[in-house]
């Protein structure tokens, strides 16, 4: 046998990923270290290495000719917390298997969505992770999404069938709601995201299933819409508690706003919670250090990025993707919310 015979006869991962029955990217999880693979998958991964007798460090040569060599992120900015953390899973997923990010964030440039899609594609980019700001999707991702593969991370675009790695935000909203209405809050203001977003969509609808759950009428929820930023859950609270009678309960559809509207309360002498309770969405790392320590809905960002790149990697090697669904969403009981009138 020649030594180019000896080569070809070499088993790849493709070939240990088959004979365990899992995906490329499982295989690849188990022998780096580098993804959460249960116990049953990963014990079939090594059985098949050891019949294969798979040599890792040659097949991993021939993997990254196949594959991937860079790929995009588009993250609306990176002052959100949330971003932040979502880029570095998805950075994380890249660095297992040596794969470039091309970071795209509009808003650090002063150039529109469009604008930075554009660039994307100069770069021969092998597939992109999106993460919208606006809850369209650029005309030039579009062209990606025809000519490679793209993956949403905490959104889904209308008409667009696209794999997406989402948290459960409405379970988790209405859960969180729940919990501040079972306290006894019935004056109650919504500090809402961006209306064309499908999170805020979805956030705004567990929030109304958990009203009327309570025996509210939704529709007499009055909504603030905000654009996730602190400034604005800072401005919309001072609109929200300037009615007659005054909210004891602010749903705020992010920390960010939240944090916002914590600091417009302390500057108008209004104490949380006794006077006003507040919930948030998102637990950043900061959200329990706050005084008071704030009640948020946990969505694990960095795994949400971890899951989206990976997905993007199986769409490249396999066509198929097996890492794409609804993560959990966990409500966090802190000390931002208390019964109306100061109770204990």
């Amino acid at each position: 046998m020649t030594q180019s015979d000896r080569r070809r006869s070499r088993p790849t991962m493709k070939d240990v990923a088959r004979h365990a029955r899992v995906s490329v990217s499982t295989v690849s999880y188990v022998l780096n270290d580098s993804g959460p693979v249960a116990p049953e998958r990963r014990n079939r991964v090594l059985d098949a290495v050891r019949v294969l007798e798979y040599s890792p460090n040659e097949s991993a040569r021939n993997l990254k000719l196949r594959s991937a060599s860079t790929i995009g992120m588009v993250v609306p900015e990176l002052t959100n917390p949330f971003f932040a953390m979502v880029a570095e899973g998805v950075q994380k997923a890249a660095s297992a298997r040596d794969v470039l990010v091309v970071l795209v964030v509009p808003d650090a440039t002063e150039q529109p969505e469009e604008n930075q899609a554009k660039l994307l594609r100069s770069q021969r980019i092998d597939g992109v992770v999106y993460l919208s700001g606006t809850g369209s999707m650029p005309a030039s991702i579009y062209d990606l999404a025809r000519s490679g593969p793209v993956v949403l991370v905490d959104e889904q675009i209308p008409g667009m069938d696209l794999p997406a790695v989402v948290c459960e935000s409405r379970k988790g909203a209405r859960e969180v709601a729940a919990h501040a209405l079972g306290q006894g809050h019935r004056r109650v203001a919504v500090i809402g995201g961006p209306p064309g977003l499908w999170t805020a969509q979805q956030r705004l609808a567990g929030y109304r299933e958990a009203f009327a759950g309570a025996g509210l009428d939704p529709d007499s929820v009055p909504v603030f819409p905000g654009d996730y930023r602190q400034a604005s859950g800072h401005d919309l609270a001072a609109r929200a508690l300037s009615d007659d009678p005054r909210p004891t309960l602010l749903i705020c559809t992010n920390d960010l706003m939240a944090i916002g509207a914590m600091e417009y309360c302390r500057e108008v002498g209004l104490r949380v919670p006794e006077d006003v309770s507040v919930v948030g969405f998102d637990d950043l790392p900061f959200s329990a250090l706050l005084t008071p320590r704030l009640t948020t809905v946990r969505q694990p960002a960095h795994e949400m990025g971890f899951r989206a790149a990976s997905a993007l990697f199986e769409l490249l090697e396999n066509d198929e993707s097996g890492a794409v669904g609804e993560l959990p969403a966990t409500v966090q009981i802190r000390d931002s919310v208390r019964p109306p009138g100061g109770g204990a």
